[in-house]
């Protein structure tokens, strides 16, 4: 069984640099038995509030809605932080024998955290490289790639032909 975690493809997550995101992931949905999506949405109080200053993707937002369409069994979950594990993905790396393929946005923070908290925990985490960005622009998404290669292992990160998807 493989595992595809889609991370954050939401309606305010997309501009110039993300803009390919949504048709891509909605194709890659197709060759992988299990979907897991994350949606990020701002709690009041939350660190992105009150450190950051940031007030959008509050829940029932359009910054919220999913810029793509997913696949009627995907597994759909609200996360409140960078990360996207949940024990849902966490029991479906398991299963799928310890990887975990990602994509999605943003390549520099919410992918890169689920990365190493998918490592940490002793799962092998697969970042499909030109299936995810960063709204940050290219160059953000270039240093994330580079720092996921020196912590997961440049094997860890590969692209979408690389991967035979």
């Amino acid at each position: 069984m493989r595992v595809l975690a889609i991370i954050d493809v939401q309606r305010g997550f997309i501009n110039e640099g993300t803009r390919h995101i949504p048709d891509i992931v909605e194709r890659l949905q197709i060759p992988f038995e299990r979907i897991c999506v994350s949606r990020f949405e701002n709690a009041p109080g939350s660190p992105f509030r009150a450190l950051m200053g940031l007030e959008r993707f509050a829940a029932g937002s359009a910054d919220c809605e999913l810029a793509f369409v997913p696949r009627a069994d995907a597994k759909t979950y609200v996360k409140h932080g960078y990360s996207a594990v949940s024990d849902s993905l966490m029991d479906a790396g398991r299963q799928a024998g310890g990887a975990v393929h990602l994509c999605g946005i943003a390549t520099d923070n919410c992918v890169l955290a689920t990365a190493l908290d998918l490592f940490t925990a002793g799962l092998r985490p697969v970042v499909i490289a030109d299936a995810c960005a960063s709204h940050a622009g290219v160059k953000y998404h270039e240093a994330g790639l580079m720092i996921l290669k020196r912590l997961i292992g440049e094997g860890q990160v590969a692209t979408r032909a690389a991967l035979g998807l």
